[in-house]
């Protein structure tokens, strides 16, 4: 008989979340998302780490040569936060990087980023070497061809990476509608970024019109 191994559900006293290479060099080259739908779901992740204090760190690549800063949606939610600018593709190679993951003290991971086949896959592969459970947010990566983000999720699959989306991210750190210090965030979240916040405004206006 075989032992599976099953990852946990993702709490936020468990998990740190990574935000690599939001710049618009980067976006530039994204081709196999539309680039606005990206936009939306890093900042449900974003949101979703404030919302629940997850620690959450920030990096950019060659901000201030090349890439350009990081999307100011992201970087406002952190406004006490600089990112980590690197050289390396390879955020782990970075030690301040790797020391911030570090200082989380937590073993998993969840990292999203701009682009997969590199500068989402590369730390992963290492974090999962060094003992790192990794969660990667596939809607909110993007990657110069529809077949590199495939490829490259694929790779992460076979590496020990866990695929999820950022929707998931936010329902699994609030796990029941009871939870009412974490519910409204949860809606306003929606509202902003989510086809269903259309539904979310209708209700939110019936009841203010109707009482309930």
């Amino acid at each position: 008989m075989t032992t599976q191994s099953i990852h946990s559900m993702l709490t936020r006293t468990e998990c740190a979340v990574a935000l690599i290479d939001y710049q618009p060099a980067m976006f530039a080259g994204v081709h196999s998302h539309d680039r606005t739908t990206i936009v939306q779901n890093v900042q449900i992740l974003a949101k979703a780490a404030k919302l629940f204090r997850v620690p959450t760190i920030l990096s950019t690549v060659a901000s201030e040569s090349f890439s350009g800063a990081m999307l100011p949606e992201i970087t406002g939610l952190f406004p006490d936060q600089k990112p980590i600018d690197r050289t390396s593709i390879n955020s782990w190679l970075d030690l301040n990087f790797k020391a911030a993951i570090e200082r989380t003290g937590r073993k998993k991971i969840v990292v999203a980023g701009l682009w997969t086949e590199a500068c989402v896959m590369f730390p992963t592969i290492d974090l999962l070497q060094n003992g790192y459970e990794v969660y990667v947010p596939t809607d909110a990566c993007g990657d110069i061809t529809e077949e590199a983000h495939e490829r490259s999720v694929q790779r992460l699959i076979q590496a020990g990476a866990v695929p999820i989306n950022s929707l998931q991210f936010l329902f699994e750190l609030q796990q029941d509608w009871g939870r009412v210090e974490t519910y409204e965030g949860c809606m306003e979240i929606m509202k902003a970024h989510t086809p269903y916040g259309i539904e979310v405004r209708f209700i939110k206006e019936s009841l203010r019109r109707y009482g309930g």
